[in-house]
């Protein structure tokens, strides 16, 4: 392959890349919207934010899922952001009901 050759491949490939970050970009927010309404679930049943069981069951649905080229540790942490970050929201929103005198729940699916 010649220099100019692998600069072209190169931009195909981050190309590729760039529509692929959008598309997980659009997953992630639908996830979020999706928790959003776990929240409201859970507030009107008075349930708290943190659910080790139910970050057990992410966990184990995602590794068995995982079929790689990506490890399972980095699976593992992968997801233990994204629910952290789902937790991070929740405080968020628990503390915008709160100013505004409304009751507050959180969640962490």
């Amino acid at each position: 392959m010649n220099s100019e050759d692998g600069w072209k491949l190169l931009e195909d490939y981050r190309r590729e890349i760039d529509g692929l970050d959008v598309e997980i970009l659009r997953l992630l927010n639908r996830r979020t919207a999706i928790v959003e309404k776990i929240g409201q679930v859970k507030e009107e049943l008075s349930m708290p934010i943190y659910e080790p069981r139910r970050e057990d069951q992410v966990f184990r649905n995602v590794l068995e899922n995982n079929s790689g080229p990506l490890p399972a540790e980095a699976v593992k942490r992968l997801f233990e952001r994204i629910i952290d970050e789902m937790r991070t929201l929740q405080h968020i929103r628990q503390q915008e009901r709160l100013a505004n005198g409304d009751a507050g729940g959180d969640l962490v699916d």
